[in-house]
């Protein structure tokens, strides 16, 4: 998914420089999301509310991490540009397989263009849900409530987000939580039904979350982080040239 302004140049009125300035660098963030104060939060989804420390695997994932030439020569040429990308805002939460997927990439993208990067976490002590964060709950919330998702009428505070501005802070694109061409609701529902032999909802959905770990090792994955890549610099190129993305 992704989304964009259409208005060349607007600002976000949360993000002001000291509030920029605020967020952690690629290596702090890694750091924090192993420390006893993150493991305290509650985490999402399968994790049963309890977090895991993903530090390890996030530094690896770096590690492993290259841009291909033509993803390197593009956030080069990009950042060249007057108006050109110079910073970008990430909200984050590391128990979700897309933040895991894609900050280590939304890292190398900064160094290979020379940007500046800083991420947020998403939620406070408590998991986020709603249709906005809560100032009470969220130290955050007045980032997320800048780049919540919208769909079918209704807004979602979907992680990850990574916005990307001007040297000054001018607003030119936001990417939302995964790709275009990864139809992960699609996959997530299908993956859940009953296969053959399988008597229980428990059992499927053992086995379901046994192959949707194994999807995270496959190839698929990193395909998807470099198509995550891609549609960032596509949409980019057409916002600097065109002037907002279709």
């Amino acid at each position: 998914m992704a989304t964009a302004d259409l208005v060349k140049g607007r600002t976000r009125g949360a993000v002001t420089a000291e509030r920029f300035s605020q967020g952690m660098t690629f290596d702090e963030y890694v750091t924090y999301t192993g420390t006893p104060e993150n493991l305290a939060r509650e985490a999402g989804w399968w994790l049963g509310r309890v977090r895991h420390d993903f530090s390890g695997l996030l530094r690896t994932r770096y590690d492993d991490m290259r841009l291909t030439d033509a993803q390197l020569g593009a956030i080069r040429w990009l950042a060249a540009q007057p108006g050109g990308p110079a910073k970008i805002l990430v909200l984050s939460e590391e128990w979700s397989s897309d933040c895991r997927r894609d900050i280590p990439a939304l890292a190398r993208l900064a160094e290979g263009g020379g940007l500046e990067l800083r991420i947020f976490p998403r939620d406070g002590q408590v998991l986020g849900t709603g249709p906005r964060a809560n100032p009470d709950e969220s130290p955050n919330a007045d980032l997320v409530n800048e780049f919540l998702f919208e769909k079918d009428g209704q807004t979602y505070q979907s992680v990850p987000v990574a916005a990307f501005f001007t040297a000054d802070l001018r607003y030119l694109y936001h990417y939302t939580e995964f790709p275009a061409i990864y139809h992960k609701e699609r996959l997530y529902l299908a993956m859940q039904v009953a296969k053959p032999g399988e008597t229980t909802r428990e059992e499927t959905w053992e086995r379901f979350i046994r192959d949707w770990g194994a999807l995270q090792q496959s190839p698929f994955y990193s395909l998807w982080t470099s198509a995550t890549i891609d549609q960032i610099l596509s949409a980019l190129h057409e916002r600097i040239v065109v002037g907002s993305p279709a």
